[in-house]
């Protein structure tokens, strides 16, 4: 039973985020935005509509059983939905699941970007790997991690920075701050 309602709230969630990122597109675009490297947006859908499909085969394999260190995977599962708030609330209606860019803009750097250049791709990879964790789903948490670290890296951030770079102050701005791994200096620029 737990495993359905942790599904049932990753689906729902994704959906939520739909809506806001069409939401988001929607008042960027009416300001002047446009949409950079459209292309590989398909892969991620896919990437994260294959994740989740694996991980109900998988678990439903393992016969739905948690994990031993379940509450400790819940507890961590809480604190990265709580970054993943505050990194689409810290962005406001620049946070999109596409990339989606108001020239001329300043980028934002609060929240958890005074930190990292991309905390959601972070949240989004530490996610991938804990879910199938939860219920025993290995090959998933090892797959997908692996997958969506093939495409951040090598597609969506290149295509992400590259847009970012020509069409705003984010090369100035993000200069000193780290892709990943959260600087501990707030100041730093």
């Amino acid at each position: 039973m737990i495993f359905f309602y942790l599904f049932i709230f990753l689906v729902a969630q994704r959906i939520v985020e739909l809506f806001i990122a069409r939401r988001n597109e929607r008042i960027m675009k009416a300001k002047g935005a446009m949409e950079f490297a459209p292309g590989h947006y398909k892969y991620i859908v896919i990437l994260h509509t294959a994740f989740l499909i694996s991980f109900a085969v998988e678990a439903y394999l393992n016969g739905f059983v948690p994990s031993p260190a379940f509450p400790y995977f819940l507890i961590l599962f809480i604190v990265l939905q709580a970054l993943r708030i505050w990194t689409i609330k810290s962005l406001g209606p620049f946070w999109n699941t596409k990339i989606i860019i108001l020239p001329g803009s300043e980028v934002v750097k609060k929240g958890p970007f005074r930190y990292m250049r991309h905390p959601n791709y972070v949240i989004v990879a530490l996610e991938l790997f804990l879910i199938p964790l939860m219920f025993h789903a290995f090959i998933t948490s090892i797959l997908f991690t692996f997958l969506n670290a093939l495409l951040i890296r090598f597609v969506r951030i290149p295509a992400e920075e590259a847009a970012l770079s020509q069409q705003s102050d984010y090369s100035a701005t993000f200069k000193e701050t780290p892709r990943f791994f959260p600087s501990t200096d707030p100041n730093q620029s």
